[in-house]
């Protein structure tokens, strides 16, 4: 009898230290933060950071393979259109041939396809540029829907996660890490749930050993 209620104590003991390990995870997703106990040790050696750059906001936004977008030209219909940008990040419009969009932002389209309609095709021509949708950014591990997603202007870790289904219960909020379209390494780096995700991006969330 003695033994059977020592199991039924450790057992009970083993179930609150996972639900409270669980209920961790789950208020750290929500807004407060992780255990800084790591960083605090003597021993710590901080991951290389690479800062990806922030992208709040459309005109921020850097055009790039597999983005497609509108093109209004005022009054004239044959140069209105929508296209998708080649894995050069190129596209092909009337009278002007192949255009190069990659690395550039909306408003300099916007400028290098009015200069060039000026240019002995339209008088004044008034043109304008929009991200019909932008290229996808990529999650997997342990959310409940891995795969690719649009990115949007302003998009965090959290977001993603968001947008991925959410955390499974294996989840783990210290070892989520991110490989960025554009860093010369193409290293995955450990990250936070408040980071801020760019195109192209693929974020991995690590599973938790209780």
């Amino acid at each position: 009898m003695r033994n059977t209620l020592r199991l039924l104590v450790v057992v009970a003991s083993l179930f609150a230290w996972a639900t409270a390990a669980h209920a961790g995870l789950l208020d750290q997703f929500f807004g407060q933060s992780p255990s800084s106990k790591s960083a605090s040790s003597p021993n710590y050696i901080a991951p290389p950071v690479f800062v990806a750059p922030a992208i709040t906001q459309v005109s921020d936004y850097r055009l790039g393979p597999g983005d497609k977008l509108g093109i209004t030209v005022f009054n004239e219909k044959e140069l209105s259109m929508e296209v998708l940008l080649s894995d050069a990040g190129t596209f092909f419009y009337p009278f002007l041939g192949e255009i190069v969009a990659r690395n550039k932002t909306i408003g300099e389209l916007q400028t290098l396809l009015t200069e060039q309609l000026k240019d002995g095709y339209i008088v004044d021509p008034k043109v304008y540029v929009s991200v019909m949708e932008y290229r996808p950014f990529f999650i997997n591990g342990e959310v409940g829907k891995p795969g690719g997603y649009p990115f949007q202007p302003g998009l965090t870790v959290r977001k993603a996660i968001s947008l991925a289904g959410g955390l499974t219960p294996r989840a783990s909020l210290t070892k989520i890490y991110v490989i960025h379209e554009n860093d010369p390494a193409g290293m995955p780096r450990l990250t936070s749930l408040d980071a801020v995700i760019v195109p192209g991006d693929i974020v991995t969330v690590d599973q938790s050993f209780f």
